[in-house]
């Protein structure tokens, strides 16, 4: 069973989305926050695998409350599932280690599947988001990809078509301790610190393709 913790300060939302989840037959709901702070303490006394995050909350608000997640309970994936899909939101949210961003057009099928996707250690964006977070960065330039070397950016080029480690141990025919041992590299080269921001780095260079 996935373990999630829905964050939402509305309540009728929260509601909606808890029985949506709890009808999945392999997701539990297992608490509800009206804030940034109230979730930051359910991942802490409950450990969930998702917390699906609103980002405008009073008090501590979603990006505050998935750094503080993120850095402290790295096993929990923080889904974003929110009203805003501007580029400083989706910016926010993936610097702060959100491993995806859906915006609340979403439907029952798409939210359930990125729960299922996050769980799983793959980073899930909705396909507007992906759009505009591409159109952002396009013209961006990082002079580390020249210092990958061609096993890193075959790694890289996978973690963006949304492959976990093990998947892309069997894809190179490589170990999954080799693996991992690459993604640590190249995060290095490239100043990132999470999947997150290597796959947008990968989709603003063109390595994505």
């Amino acid at each position: 069973m996935i373990s999630v913790v829905v964050a939402d300060d509305q309540t009728t939302v929260r509601d909606g989305l808890s029985t949506v989840l709890s009808l999945l037959p392999d997701v539990e709901v297992v608490g509800e926050a009206r804030d940034g702070a109230e979730a930051v303490e359910l991942v802490r006394t409950l450990s969930p695998q998702v917390v699906l995050m609103d980002l405008r909350m009073p008090g501590v608000d979603g990006v505050a409350a998935t750094t503080a997640i993120t850095a402290a309970h790295p096993g929990t994936a923080v889904l974003v599932l929110t009203t805003y899909a501007d580029d400083a939101s989706i910016a926010g949210a993936l610097r702060a280690g959100a491993r995806g961003y859906l915006t609340k057009d979403a439907g029952r099928a798409e939210i359930a599947a990125a729960v299922r996707s996050v769980a799983s250690g793959h980073t899930t964006l909705a396909a507007d988001v992906g759009a505009r977070l591409v159109s952002a960065l396009g013209a961006a330039t990082q002079p580390a990809r020249a210092d990958l070397t061609d096993r890193e950016l075959d790694v890289l080029r996978l973690m963006a078509q949304g492959r976990n480690n093990a998947e892309i141990a069997a894809e190179l025919y490589i170990g999954l301790s080799t693996v991992k041992s690459h993604i640590n590299s190249l995060f290095a080269k490239l100043d990132v610190r999470d999947r997150g921001q290597a796959i947008a780095y990968a989709h603003r260079t063109g390595l994505a393709r």
